[in-house]
């Protein structure tokens, strides 16, 4: 009996074992310098020919290859191929969720409509299978975001190649997430739109609920209160609000609500962001767009409306960045960059497309000081494509970066084609 419990023991690690993530690679101890490869900067810079090297995690030099200057460590030939900064998915619940139709595997929601204080962070399981197949995408980072409620929490932004949720972080704790009410309801059993009698009042008590906290702050604080000393950080600035809203009034709205308590604000979703991009402008708020792939939103929208809404918001100089929150969203993450070349293919510019997943991403996140960008000085966090990173044709990387650690692109789903593949070479 005792011999088979300890095989069972062994079955099912050996079964674990099989399915488990890629070990997270070890701390860089050897230079790297990538040479002939179209380097993509992510600020909208391209150079042709280039020369990349990075030493201890950090990018050492950027320039031409024609440059006479001594390599350093080893030497990647990358001529033909294309080398971009790691792509960064904004709002996603990578992490938090491995199967939607197992609840013990779901951790994105808490219970509740007001809650600040809860970390989706602590939450984040960085041996997720689904999170080990952004990588051989080029999306190499990602802002983790709770969902649910009107208030549904925080966010924290990590690289996807670590061993548990303290190694993975780059920023704890980067904002808190609200979502905004309509001013119109309908729904699928009752199309016809409708006001929304509870639009004011529900406006109302967030005002009461912020300007509780700040007399909570400011007070002798005889009894701890976790969701008001949760708004901290909204208030020295150390921290963003992220309000979730589509609708023209709604966004107008959510504008004076930061204004009025002198909060950071970004727009996540920002459907018709495009209508009062001057407001957005004139208050420096940037906008985490959906994804291209959708239907538009208004029986008046054009029929190509979603291809172009980042462009809409580009040419008003709005900071834009792409959030994949809508339809299965984890699954969809990895299809990030083809949905910027979407945006590209649409008027936007390849440059352009390429900054929305790079630099803007960092800006909106507060990262951008470490990466977004291959900058001299910033984190080794990028990869090599064979060809174009936006294409779904030429988004094939070859090697990837992140801090410097040379990554494994082996996936669960990488195995299972090389098996299949290999199966019907046979036949």
């Amino acid at each position: 009996m005792k011999k088979q419990i300890i095989y069972s023991i062994l079955f099912f690690l050996m079964i674990g074992n099989s399915f488990a993530q890629q070990t997270p690679a070890p701390k860089q101890t050897k230079a790297f310098s990538i040479e002939g490869a179209t380097a993509h900067l992510g600020d909208g810079t391209v150079i042709d020919d280039s020369l990349i090297m990075f030493a201890d995690g950090k990018i050492t030099f950027v320039g031409s290859a024609k440059m006479r200057i001594a390599r350093q460590g080893t030497i990647i030939n990358a001529k033909g191929k294309h080398v971009y900064p790691g792509f960064i998915a904004v709002n996603s619940t990578l992490g938090l969720v491995e199967i939607n139709s197992v609840k013990a595997t779901k951790d994105d929601q808490e219970v509740g409509t007001i809650n600040p204080h809860i970390r989706s962070l602590i939450a984040y399981n960085s041996e997720s299978k689904i999170v080990e197949t952004m990588r051989p995408n080029g999306i190499l980072m990602g802002q983790i975001t709770p969902r649910g409620g009107r208030i549904s929490g925080t966010s924290s932004v990590v690289q996807f190649d670590a061993w548990n949720w303290e190694d993975a972080a780059i920023k704890a704790d980067d904002g808190i997430h609200m979502n905004w009410p309509t001013s119109i309801s309908s729904s699928w059993r009752n199309p016809v739109a409708k006001i929304n009698p509870n639009y004011i009042k529900t406006i109302n008590s967030l005002n009461d609920y912020i300007n509780e906290a700040k007399l909570y702050l400011n007070g002798p604080k005889a009894t701890k209160n976790l969701k008001l000393e949760a708004l901290k950080g909204l208030f020295n600035k150390s921290q963003k609000l992220y309000i979730h809203v589509n609708g023209e009034k709604e966004i107008t709205d959510a504008v004076s609500f930061a204004n009025k308590h002198q909060m950071n604000l970004v727009l996540v979703g920002g459907d018709n962001a495009h209508k009062v991009a001057d407001i957005l402008i004139k208050n420096n708020v940037p906008v985490v767009i959906k994804r291209a792939h959708l239907l538009p939103g208004n029986d008046d929208d054009n029929y190509d409306k979603s291809y172009k809404t980042a462009l809409h918001l580009v040419e008003k100089g709005v900071v834009v960045t792409i959030g994949l929150e809508e339809g299965h969203v984890r699954m969809n993450d990895r299809n990030l960059p083809f949905n910027a070349g979407t945006f590209a293919a649409h008027g936007l510019g390849k440059e352009e497309a390429v900054k929305l997943i790079t630099l803007n991403a960092a800006k909106i996140l507060g990262i951008d000081d470490k990466v977004g960008t291959l900058t001299v000085g910033k984190d080794a966090t990028l990869f090599i494509s064979k060809g174009d990173a936006l294409d779904m044709r030429g988004n094939i990387i070859s090697e990837a970066f992140i801090q410097g650690r040379k990554l494994s692109l082996e996936s669960h789903q990488t195995k299972l084609w090389k098996r299949y593949s290999n199966k019907y070479k046979n036949q």
